[in-house]
């Protein structure tokens, strides 16, 4: 089946040549292009397309408010082309939060020719976001459940580490995530694909609304109860052990599975540095990167999680994971955090040293 994409951008420039990358493509094509939202609410009556790419900042209506009542009273799959710079990226959060499905950036270099240069990561994309699972958006539940006051990490060992990888919709799943952590759960890693830059605003945004801490690895950092690292958009993001703690460590070696960060990477680590002392978490994501980490930690006797597939917006990563036989449990994404306290708790507060 051909994917039809419309493509909105005030640039012409930038709908010629997003053009050209899709109508390249033997499995998708362009039904029609539009410069601002108000075009392109008409031409989305008309055409249905299965995808639509918007521009971040648009003239006549906010690129955000088009999205909010797309996603209200239209919900499709949009993928955000955005700009790399501060405000950018703080605009591609809020994005991702009203239910973009993903986003790419405009190259910093020639845009003619950066464009052409991601054929392959837009492209990706596009039948990623095809196949993604969007719904019409509703007021988030920011409660912490009763049930995970229950699990008050006092009965969970200090030595204990939660592990997260995602990709595709996995900056609304981990924000989901940590909004249920409790304030002195045990230190969490994340790996989240996605390109330097954004990592900054995601931890920022992370930060302000969790009751945990939430930042960018730097690396070297003594790994703290009650604090969340997320891997910076340039580096893989590993787990280390100094003596008795453990500690992150950021490395700008090449791509694993075409992704820096990786969750491959900050998989395997976690197996060798915590083993049994680690709870693994898959979450959506495209592709099939965390996978064989994933084995690894189940294998060092890490207990591992995965996303389902009815609350993923991409299955693609948690699949490979359950096909290998690298996850113990499947569950909503809604019930994880309560899940993954309860292996904790359940392994007991005595340390377990590996």
């Amino acid at each position: 089946m051909t994917i039809k994409v419309l493509i909105v951008d005030d640039s012409a420039l930038i709908r010629s040549v997003m053009s050209e990358i899709v109508n390249s493509q033997a499995d998708m094509e362009v039904v029609a292009t539009a410069p601002d939202p108000l075009v392109a609410r008409e031409l989305i009556k008309k055409h249905n397309p299965d995808v639509l790419t918007l521009d971040v900042e648009m003239p006549k209506m906010d690129g955000l408010d088009f999205l909010e009542k797309l996603m209200r009273l239209r919900p499709m799959p949009v993928l955000m082309v955005s700009s790399l710079t501060e405000r950018g990226s703080e605009i591609t959060m809020r994005a991702l939060e009203l239910g973009a499905v993903d986003f790419v950036t405009k190259p910093k270099m020639s845009i003619q020719t950066g464009m052409r240069e991601y054929t392959e990561l837009i492209t990706d994309k596009i039948r990623a976001a095809a196949r993604a699972r969007v719904k019409a958006r509703t007021l988030q539940q920011q409660a912490m459940p009763s049930a995970l006051q229950a699990l008050r990490s006092p009965l969970i060992s200090s030595e204990k580490l939660i592990i997260i990888g995602a990709s595709t919709g996995g900056t609304e799943a981990i924000r989901e995530f940590l909004m249920q952590m409790p304030s002195d759960c045990p230190g969490i890693l994340i790996a989240q694909h996605m390109p330097e830059g954004f990592t900054t605003s995601f931890a920022r945004r992370l930060d302000s609304l969790c009751k945990i801490s939430v930042s960018e690895a730097a690396g070297n950092e003594r790994i703290l109860p009650g604090h969340a690292y997320i891997a910076p958009g340039h580096s893989h993001l590993l787990l280390s052990r100094s003596g008795a703690n453990y500690m992150t460590k950021i490395e700008q070696t090449d791509p694993v599975n075409r992704h820096r960060p990786s969750v491959d990477v900050l998989f395997r680590s976690a197996a060798m540095a915590a083993g049994k002392n680690a709870v693994g978490v898959i979450l959506t994501g495209m592709g099939k990167d965390g996978a064989a980490g994933m084995l690894d930690m189940k294998n060092a006797g890490a207990h591992n999680f995965a996303q389902d597939e009815a609350s993923c917006v991409v299955f693609g990563m948690p699949r490979e994971a359950i096909a290998i036989g690298a996850v113990n449990d499947v569950a909503p994404l809604q019930a994880l955090p309560g899940l993954v306290l309860g292996q904790l708790a359940a392994q007991g507060g005595r340390a377990l040293r590996v």
